[in-house]
């Protein structure tokens, strides 16, 4: 009989399960804490069931575990992980120290399939959606490497490799077990979750009234600039991207955040500033200013430190709420997606 994944059965298929097998029904329970609150991947750790339960387990199921396949670690203790997957494919997680508590970034699926071009993940090319499991592991392993330095993890954001909102369902399980109080028991307000900007999958989150962060990556608000940045946007121009985030911010009451990657000569002079602020008057929205990690073999090159204060200057008086995120982990590979491509075969 070929073996299930134990985090794609629900607790009331393992409660027939076990019933099936003259197993206690309520050992259902337990087995959903070890797996969702305490993140075990071994059924001899799952040590209050009898040992005939576990060696049921585990001749019936699997677990979707993540194996280490590459470290690295940044001078600013940033921590960039490549994971193997069960069937081979890799992807990536980081770990980011800041304010004594930590991030981690998370993948959503091996690879992408939106092709941004200043983006290290499209050179893999999209394999696949990540199982919720493998969606919950990399924080499993993000606050259990935030405990080993002392600290805690704090917050959550799918900004790793992959779109998020093409792997809706799973996504939203996932930050459902990290949320649940049945699970993790982290506050939504600690997750963000990224897209470059699939509107229909936008408004699903508003009629989902979601209570996550939403991010959108923009990188221009001038058409032609987006979209040879970001072939997304010839599918979905800026205007209906602009349509669906006011019907995100009515439905939810939440203030989206843009996030724009400063690339010299591509986005970052005053006119691409301005653009950028009367786009911005649609909706309110805050702003991230993203310096470049350069990419080995890279068109693109970071944005000086003063034409980066220029086009921040420019926005802010303009009442535009911007916030620069430093670049972290510039002595590893820290780009999305670099690390990934070294490892494949």
């Amino acid at each position: 009989m070929e073996k299930k994944n134990i985090r794609e059965v629900s607790p009331e298929e393992m409660a027939a399960f076990l019933s099936v097998n003259g197993e206690k029904v309520f050992r259902a329970k337990q087995i959903e804490e070890w797996i969702w609150q305490k993140g075990v991947q071994d059924f001899e750790e799952m040590t209050n069931l009898p040992k005939s339960s576990r060696e049921l387990l585990k001749a019936t199921y699997y677990f979707d575990k993540l194996l280490p396949d590459c470290i690295q670690t940044a001078s600013d203790g940033t921590t960039k992980t490549a994971w193997l997957l069960n069937d081979g494919n890799r992807i990536e997680s980081v770990l980011i120290p800041g304010n004594e508590k930590y991030t981690v970034c998370v993948s959503s699926q091996a690879g992408c399939q939106l092709g941004c071009r200043f983006c290290a993940t499209g050179a893999l090319g999209f394999k696949r959606n990540l199982t919720v499991g493998e969606i919950v592991d990399q924080v499993f392993h993000a606050r259990k490497e935030a405990e080993c330095r002392s600290s805690s993890l704090s917050n959550i954001v799918f900004m790793g490799m992959g779109e998020p909102l093409l792997n809706y369902d799973h996504v939203l399980s996932a930050i459902q077990r990290i949320t649940s109080e049945k699970g993790l028991g982290m506050s939504p307000s600690r997750i963000t979750v990224s897209t470059a900007g699939i509107p229909a999958k936008i408004r699903q989150l508003a009629d989902d009234r979601v209570r996550f962060n939403l991010a959108v990556s923009l990188h221009s608000a001038k058409e032609n600039v987006r979209s040879q940045l970001m072939p997304v946007n010839r599918a979905y121009p800026l205007s209906e991207l602009a349509a669906s985030l006011i019907y995100f911010v009515e439905k939810t009451g939440t203030r989206p955040t843009f996030e724009y990657l400063l690339l010299h000569h591509i986005n970052d002079s005053l006119e691409d500033a301005r653009a950028l602020a009367d786009y911005c008057k649609q909706f309110p929205v805050k702003i991230n200013i993203i310096e470049y990690n350069p990419v080995e073999g890279s068109e693109f090159r970071h944005s000086p430190d003063k034409q980066r204060d220029a086009f921040v200057q420019f926005l802010e008086n303009r009442n535009m709420v911007v916030h620069i995120r430093k670049s972290k982990g510039k002595d590893i590979d820290a780009a999305c997606g670099q690390l990934a491509n070294k490892r494949k075969d």
